[in-house]
């Protein structure tokens, strides 16, 4: 159990350090695809880079987050194999993980950076009006959706993958 909860909060980590990397980094507006209809109808392109290389590191960083999170994931299964997990074992582990996930980006992205740290707000003011009086961010019902029926339904699927090759 506590190597569950250290994957997913490696896994929070790297989703922290994506983010970070993208928008403040490498700054390409096709990124933002789970922002609010409004909020991407007012993104301005940026063409000039934040500093000589901040698109290269972002993208470093970037590469180095995903690889953090393909390898929470690897470690999840091969301790799983490695201690004979079974179906629920696996799905328990999954489950949690996203779960875990989930929560931070919604009371973390969210709510906090979003709402009242602005930090998305700070790299592209032209958002502003979009987010001005909000107290949570726009996209909760798919935030819901992805931790009642998605992650629950991929929890399942990876664990059956799993005990296929046990």
């Amino acid at each position: 159990m506590l190597l569950t909860v250290f994957l997913a909060v490696v896994c929070c980590g790297a989703i922290t350090l994506l983010l970070i990397s993208a928008v403040a980094f490498v700054q390409d507006t096709r990124f933002f695809s789970s922002a609010p209809k409004e909020a991407r109808e007012v993104l301005q392109p940026r063409n000039e880079e934040l500093f000589y290389g901040a698109r290269t590191m972002g993208w470093v960083l970037m590469i180095l987050s995903a690889l953090m999170i393909l390898g929470a994931f690897a470690a999840a299964v091969w301790d799983g194999f490695r201690s004979g997990f079974s179906f629920a074992q696996f799905f328990l582990r999954f489950a949690l993980i996203l779960t875990i996930y989930k929560a931070y980006d919604m009371i973390f992205f969210d709510w906090f950076l979003l709402c009242k740290f602005r930090f998305f707000q700070h790299y592209y003011p032209e958002v502003e009006s979009v987010y001005t009086g909000r107290k949570y961010g726009f996209n909760i019902k798919s935030q819901l959706l992805k931790l009642i029926v998605i992650f629950p339904a991929a929890s399942a699927l990876a664990a059956w993958i799993c005990t296929l090759f046990k």
